[in-house]
């Protein structure tokens, strides 16, 4: 078979997609299977008897990252390595990075009833935790495998319940033996939704981002002091929801104010004692800035630091602040970016070269080998909510995309 008429079945990773969205199946048609959770540890299962029937090596490392490894002609040369994750956020999608696994799969499975054999080794991975919607931050295993992050540190993040990554990693049996640590790469893709609206505004199926933008998270923690609400006049109260009110819409308004393209969002809030008749005295919620450009995102975090301290004061609520999180702005390789475009042309696909707006494990990746990404339409733009959906024919193009690409770059000497 000449290789450029190799195709994906698509019907086949239609149904794979749709067996896995039974798994945290939500009744709006989305899936909540948030990391570590039991809905997390099926979906696992369901994976690795997925790769079992490939006859792939599968490796478990000990931040629960899952490996499966196909033998190339030469397996003294480093692999192509793709994937993405399958766990989700709260009331989440079917596709947000569930489509990036099962893709690869589809990939393999294409290859081996075609009886195609590549260079090098071919690897798809399952990255533990990449939402970071349990347990924050976001790719935090992914970060572990890279050597961004530290591994004790990121088994002792905990849910807002208090649990912690590595006991809910060893509950659900997937702390595994080998080390998270990384090794040589030759290139990574990942084929993703792409979260946004230009691809459909656009009219275009196959999206290339030139690389990700930076990604800065906080924490913001207030201490008022709690009193009945009846009894308590307005005057001299220490309000600490009120006081993160304040902030919240001066992060709202960062963007404008800093002039450049940037995205600033408060996502998360947790108000206490959270109740009706009593004055709030303590307040946890999160900001998260985007942008191309780092400097810019660090400039304006300095000034919105400013305005928190001013506003704790005149509330009189102190406040503490922990960085969380921050990875620069990923750009890609170039000619793998290029590779991308060029067999979406090749197959009749129109495609865009874009910037990724979302974080995805492959800004950790990129730092240690040539890395680049396929997005696949969003529709309306919508993710992180139950009516994410992408055409199925769209799935099957990125599909095809990533078929090529994983192949041209495999067979590379």
């Amino acid at each position: 078979m000449n290789p450029e008429n190799l195709r994906v079945n698509g019907k086949r990773l239609q149904q794979t997609l749709e067996d896995m969205a039974k798994i945290g199946a939500t009744p709006a048609g989305g899936v909540q299977r948030l990391t570590l959770t039991d809905e997390d540890k099926a979906a696992r299962d369901l994976f690795v008897q997925w790769l079992k029937e490939l006859n792939l090596e599968i490796t478990i490392d000990e931040m629960g990252n899952i490996f499966g490894k196909r033998a190339g002609k030469n397996n003294a040369l480093t692999p192509v390595l793709s994937g993405s994750h399958i766990d989700s956020q709260p009331k989440g999608g079917r596709f947000d990075g569930t489509l990036g696994v099962m893709t690869v799969l589809e990939v393999l499975r294409t290859l081996d009833e075609n009886d195609i054999r590549t260079e090098r080794p071919l690897v798809i991975v399952d990255w533990t935790n990449e939402e970071g919607s349990r347990f924050a931050p976001a790719m935090v295993s992914s970060g572990v495998w890279a050597g961004a992050l530290d591994r004790d540190w990121a088994y002792d993040r905990t849910d807002i319940n208090g649990i912690r990554f590595e006991d809910e990693l060893i509950r659900i049996g997937y702390k595994g033996a080998a080390p998270a640590k990384k090794w040589p790469l030759h290139t990574y893709y990942e084929l993703h939704i792409e979260q946004g609206p230009m691809l459909e505004r656009e009219h275009k199926i196959i999206g290339a981002p030139k690389g990700i933008l930076c990604l800065h998270w906080y924490d913001v923690y207030l201490e008022g002091e709690a009193n009945q609400v009846g009894p308590t006049p307005m005057e001299g109260r220490h309000d600490a929801l009120c006081a993160a009110a304040e902030m919240i819409l001066k992060v709202n308004a960062l963007p404008e104010r800093m002039g450049g393209n940037m995205v600033a969002t408060v996502g998360e809030i947790q108000n206490y004692p959270n109740s009706r008749n009593i004055i709030p005295d303590k307040v946890h919620f999160t900001v998260d800035i985007r942008s191309w450009d780092d400097d810019l995102a660090i400039n304006a975090w300095n000034l919105l630091r400013k305005d928190f301290e001013s506003l704790a004061q005149a509330r009189g609520c102190p406040i503490r602040i922990e960085e969380t999180w921050r990875v620069e702005h990923s750009p890609f390789d170039k000619n793998l970016v290029q590779r991308v475009l060029d067999n979406a042309d090749m197959l009749g696909y129109p495609s865009l070269y874009m910037i990724s707006g979302a974080g995805h494990d492959a800004s950790y990746m990129n730092q240690i080998a040539p890395a680049a990404m396929i997005f696949v339409p969003s529709i309306g733009g919508r993710s992180h909510v139950e009516v994410e959906n992408t055409e199925w024919k769209d799935c099957e193009a990125g599909a095809n995309v990533l078929l090529h690409s994983m192949l041209q770059s495999a067979d590379e000497k």
